[in-house]
């Protein structure tokens, strides 16, 4: 079973796309799959999301990658790529698989990574 069972196929690409920038941006992270929440999630401490660096997470339509201190680089995202009103979390929504390559998606991505202490 996975978070990508019964999306369509251009949301498949998306999170594909969404799980390549990631290993390739957080070399160090480790990837966990949590289907009881619907999400691929990035963390320095596997078993818990207290070091979560972001997730990678299905909707019907689009998908979003929610960074977990995302509130903290609102002041860092001339683009306005983060939308949500969560005191910790952000996201940015994909629609297509092409929406991961626009700019600034990567740069915030590593911040959210730089600011995320390790254990």
């Amino acid at each position: 079973m996975s978070i990508a069972d019964g999306l369509d196929a251009s949301l498949v690409e998306v999170v594909e796309r969404l799980r390549e920038l990631v290993a390739e941006t957080l070399p160090d992270a480790v990837e966990e799959q949590d289907v009881t929440s619907g999400l691929i999630g990035y963390t320095y401490k596997p078993g818990t999301y207290k070091h979560l660096i972001a997730g990678i997470v299905p909707h019907r339509g689009h998908v979003n990658l929610m960074l977990a201190n995302g509130a903290e680089l609102v002041d860092l995202d001339p683009a306005g790529l983060l939308a949500g009103t969560g005191t910790r979390a952000r996201h940015i929504r994909f629609v297509t698989a092409a929406d991961v390559a626009r700019p600034g998606v990567r740069e915030l991505l590593a911040e959210a990574a730089r600011r995320t202490p390790r254990p």
